[in-house]
């Protein structure tokens, strides 16, 4: 392969050539600068470039094995950080004006285990203002694209990662994730991603000067958007390394034990009264096929109610907003995210005083419900989003927009109130009025079994294809 086309290259393909020696580091990462530059101009996914030290770093890891330095299991992969994470020298904006002089002064533990794996950051990636948007724009660096054409938001938080993986800009994306963000944008992208499980990857930015509420703390997670599912079992090992700043992190092995017989997987189509889409549906029965062919048990069930647990948790998050974040948004959000947040507040009636507090007690009930469930069941195939991916700019269209972005997206942030692992996969390419559009169904697994879930991605991804190769295709032909 030549040297301009090590870009196109999954990371597990790209790590094959660069540990053996066959490819150097320099020369992976001077590809995905190069088409960083090529096509981050019409996205926007990238807002700080990073070649030059990334070439630098690239040419240490070079020099260091060449002098007998083993190298690390993700040696030379270029990568891109999400802006509202702590890089040392680099500014923690999260897409906000207010925020943009504020310089990280250490690594977070996400970008420390990248670094010490080997990756290589070739740049930062857009957010929206206070990355709690389901599309991504902001007033410091404006908005993003979806390589698929700007009839289709590129998601959010993490959409500056989404769009830059599956164009071609870095081959792993770091993002977060706490009602959706890694997954609302491996959605609107065709990309592959899993929200890890509650204490699974450790986190922490060096620069905060409080602590997050407690919810936060419970829902949030760090993770990893990828053009492969290959690519998650590579990398993800690496990401869940122990860090003591994050004091509540659970030093467990990426693979769990094997299953005995067949893998049980619940398969489940309710929308909880929502439309279910005639090409979301089609994209489920891939899925489900894919697995059943694939050596899966797969059984029509119906796992506890999605819609009371993902409901209630995300008002009860929107009380913790509401109490705690509420007054920053006000004082340095622009006039669109306070719109936006006020229509939250609508669509979400935010939990106060007593009643929080008996909410927050009550998620152990609706997790202790899933966990028996998943006993039975260690994966739930189901909906991610009913209806295809929307347009940009979808929320700041009053309660209908934000009703229909994040309103109906129960099956995303119930999973990050239960703390388990969700993973996105494209199921299916559809053919829609702006044109093709990647289809990404769920799959939600036990806790701690990430792994599982990555693996369900796998067969399906086998048998509906990267979709990040029409893509290329579809650039190419525009750009042509």
């Amino acid at each position: 392969m030549a040297k301009n086309d090590l870009w196109r290259l999954s990371a597990t393909e790209l790590t094959a050539l660069t540990r053996a020696g066959d490819v150097r580091a320099e020369d992976a990462v001077q590809a995905s600068i190069d088409r960083m530059k090529a096509v981050n101009p019409a996205l926007n996914a990238v807002v700080e470039d990073l070649s030059s030290e990334a070439l630098e770093r690239a040419c240490a890891l070079d020099k260091a094995r060449a002098t007998g330095a083993q190298p690390g299991p993700l040696h030379g992969v270029p990568v891109t950080i999400k802006i509202n994470v702590d890089q040392a020298g680099h500014a923690t904006s999260n897409g906000v004006t207010a925020l943009k002089d504020l310089i990280a002064p250490a690594d977070a533990p996400v970008v420390e285990n990248l670094h010490k794996a080997g990756a290589v950051v070739i740049g930062r990636t857009n957010t929206p203002e206070f990355s709690f948007r389901a599309d991504t724009d902001n007033p410091l660096f404006g908005r993003t694209h979806n390589p698929w054409g700007r009839h289709i938001s590129p998601g959010g938080s993490s959409g500056g990662a989404g769009a830059a993986v599956m164009a071609g800009i870095g081959v792993l994306a770091h993002g977060n994730d706490i009602g959706g963000s890694l997954r609302f944008p491996a959605a609107a992208n065709g990309a592959v991603t899993v929200k890890p499980g509650l204490g699974r990857v450790p986190a922490w930015n060096p620069s905060q000067t409080a602590e997050r509420g407690l919810l936060a703390q419970l829902m949030s997670v760090q993770g990893l958007i990828t053009r492969a599912a290959e690519d998650l079992h590579l990398s993800m090992p690496s990401l869940i390394a122990a860090d003591p700043r994050d004091p509540f992190h659970v030093p467990m092995p990426w693979r769990g034990a094997a299953l005995d017989g067949p893998i049980k997987v619940a398969f489940t189509k309710n929308t909880h009264g929502y439309e279910l889409h005639p090409e979301v549906e089609a994209a489920l029965d891939f899925a489900r096929d894919a697995l059943a062919d694939a050596g899966y048990a797969v059984e029509e069930a119906e796992p506890p109610n999605v819609f009371d647990a993902g409901r209630t948790g995300y008002r009860a998050l929107m009380g913790e907003i509401y109490a705690l974040m509420k007054q920053d948004v006000d004082a340095a959000g622009s006039q669109t995210v306070r719109d936006i947040f006020a229509v939250y507040f609508q669509e979400f009636p935010p939990y106060a005083g007593q009643e929080l507090l008996q909410i927050m007690a009550k998620r152990t009930h609706y997790a202790r419900q899933w966990s028996l469930f998943l006993e039975d069941y260690p994966l739930v195939l189901s909906p991610f989003l009913p209806q295809p991916f929307f347009r940009p700019d979808r929320d700041t269209e009053g309660a209908e927009g934000v009703h229909e972005v994040l309103g109906c997206a129960v099956y995303s942030y119930a999973m990050n109130f239960l703390g388990l692992p969700a993973a996105s996969v494209p199921a299916r390419l559809a053919e829609l009025p702006g044109g093709p559009q990647p289809i990404n169904v769920q799959i939600a697994a036990r806790r701690w079994r990430e792994d599982l879930a990555v693996d369900a991605c796998a067969a399906i991804e086998a048998r509906a294809g990267r979709m990040c190769l029409p893509l290329w295709e579809k650039m190419q032909a525009a750009s042509a």
